[in-house]
């Protein structure tokens, strides 16, 4: 930690009750393992890979439940060892309350490893950088901070910018939540050897490890945990606390100064943000050899007796971290996955811990930040204007979502909200603003699907006639060329009995030339002897003439 680090100011944002002494007042406790894990098969942004295994099937622990997609995707590993009771469709924790395909694994007790605890890379810094990216890859890494954007992809398109700043986001800005807190304070080690791993991979400028100053404890472990790693590139960097500091591109303004435009990704500027949860999960998948199959999870909140955080296997139900937490309290009105600001309300309880669950939170009505059920006509007081980090009109959004007038919405730059709900906290009418714009996004998302199904629809269609008019056309080509060599050939056909034709007369002409030749010939041979009768008849009448012949004649 340098003296002094610089830090920039962020637009708007809130300071609410953070709550976070709730469930820090003792060390993570490992959760005890079920005796039945559902996991889903899509806890992550990307495609999903095929299901390795079948019903009745024994697992060991950090077995692939799937392979590895082609595309953007992450593998999903079994948290334990058991055996696959069931392959089929499960409720998860989703804003959408829809269904997903799971493996749902009996737990045998005996959390046994198999073949599938890989050898650590230990001696990371004289190891292949494209062997500890894949090794990331294969371990099913992705964003531990809520995103669950595949962790190698992140690298890979970093690697191919080249960068210049690697930020680590240790903000935890979310009121209630502590598991990144805790884990900082309990694994700080561990998390700057994750770092460490990170500066051998991408080789940036500097680190900034991007931390409220709320979190005295977490502050003092990593600093104490920098200073034994000694990378003079790793800076801590306390930040003053204020909500959404966690956003990255809030933790980016704050850090550095830069304001990156709407659209851009942050490694447009050179610049790469891990969560410190993700972290850790890379110096488990380096240094141990392990994929992720558990993490950290907040359950907290009024309605729960005893808050805590859980060391939980991915796949354990919110119902069985409440009971170890002491079960309910009666002020248990609302359940959430995630903050009061950002987090989606649950339906249930007996819903799976995924890759993306920090925290589960129980509360009455009251503590919520607004109430659905209060909500009253907006005044107009301009309050969500000022408090919006990302310098949008949430009152004109308000309005065209209400309105479902989408169009006008997307012209108010809806793509830009964060949904951080700083609008609905400090709104005075109770407005639940964000989940306006949630509604709105999501039926904009469904228009653009249908237009793409149209699209694509048309595609294929102008494509298929496009196809049998080719089609067509070769046939026409086929047949014209066809006719052409039968005409051709009835030519040539023709042509050759033409040239017999001619042949044939030639010769008889040559026939009758010699046919009149040789009788021309017999004439000149008549002529001939006729003229030999003739000069014989000259020879007798010169010769005196006989009495009785004169006689004769007279």
């Amino acid at each position: 930690m340098k003296p002094g680090q610089k830090t920039w100011p962020i637009k708007g944002g809130v300071h609410p009750a953070f709550h976070k002494e709730c469930s820090t007042q003792q060390p993570i406790a490992q959760a005890v393992i079920p005796d039945m894990l559902v996991v889903p098969v899509v806890q992550h942004i990307g495609e999903v890979g095929h299901i390795l295994v079948t019903e009745g099937q024994a697992v060991k622990k950090g077995q692939p439940l799937t392979d590895l997609p082609e595309g953007l995707g992450a593998i999903t590993h079994a948290p334990t060892s058991g055996t696959v009771e069931a392959i089929e469709e499960r409720a998860v924790p989703h804003v959408s309350g829809l269904t997903a395909i799971c493996v749902v694994i009996r737990s045998d007790g005996k959390d046994e490893w198999g073949d599938y605890l890989l050898t650590g890379y230990r001696d990371y810094t004289r190891t292949d950088t494209m062997k500890l990216c894949e090794r990331i890859r294969t371990a099913g890494l992705v964003g531990m901070g809520g995103a669950a954007f595949p962790s190698a992809a992140k690298l890979a398109a970093s690697s191919r910018h080249g960068l210049d700043t690697l930020i680590i986001n240790a903000a935890e800005c979310e009121p209630y939540i502590s598991c990144d807190d805790m884990l900082m304070r309990y694994h700080a080690e561990e998390i700057v050897e994750g770092i460490g791993v990170l500066l051998h991979i991408l080789k940036p400028r500097q680190c900034l490890i991007g931390i409220e100053d709320n979190k005295p404890e977490a502050i003092a472990a990593l600093g104490k945990a920098i200073e034994h790693h000694s990378d003079k590139r790793i800076t801590l960097v306390p930040i003053p606390t204020i909500y959404p500091s966690g956003d990255e591109k809030q933790l980016i303004k704050i850090l550095t100064g830069k304001q990156l435009s709407k659209r851009a990704l942050p490694f447009d500027d050179g610049i790469l943000v891990h969560n410190v949860g993700t972290v850790h999960s890379i110096f488990n998948a380096i240094i141990k050899g392990k994929p992720l199959l558990s993490r950290v999870v907040t359950v907290t909140g009024k309605g729960v007796r005893q808050p805590q955080n859980f060391m939980a296997l991915i796949g354990t139900a919110f119902s069985h971290l409440i009971q170890q937490a002491g079960g309910y309290t009666d002020k248990a009105e609302r359940l959430i996955m995630g903050g009061p600001m950002m987090g989606y309300p649950m339906k249930t309880d007996e819903l799976p811990v995924i890759k993306a669950t920090n925290c589960i939170l129980a509360l009455p009505k009251e503590d919520l930040p607004y109430s659905p059920d209060m909500a009253m006509p907006c005044i107009r007081c301009g309050k969500c204007m000022e408090a919006c980090p990302v310098d949008l009109l949430p009152q004109q959004l308000y309005w065209y979502a209400k309105s479902a007038q989408f169009d006008r919405v997307q012209d108010y730059k809806l793509g830009d909200c964060i949904e951080c709900g700083c609008c609905s906290y400090v709104c005075p009418s109770e407005i639940p603003l964000v989940s306006y714009y949630r509604y709105a996004k999501s039926e904009i998302r469904e228009e653009q699907e249908k237009k793409r199904k149209v699209d694509l629809a048309r595609e294929r269609f102008e494509f298929r006639e496009y196809r049998l008019a080719r089609a067509k056309a070769e046939r026409d080509a086929k047949r014209a060329q066809h006719k052409a060599a039968l005409q051709k050939k009835k030519a040539a056909a023709q042509g050759n009995k033409d040239t017999n034709s001619k042949q044939a007369a030639i010769q008889a002409a040559l026939e009758r030339v010699k046919r009149k030749k040789a009788i021309k010939e017999k004439q000149l041979e008549g002529d001939e002897s006729d003229s030999r009768v003739v000069q014989k008849e000259d020879k007798v009448s010169d010769t005196p003439e006989q009495p009785g012949r004169q006689q004769e004649t007279s």
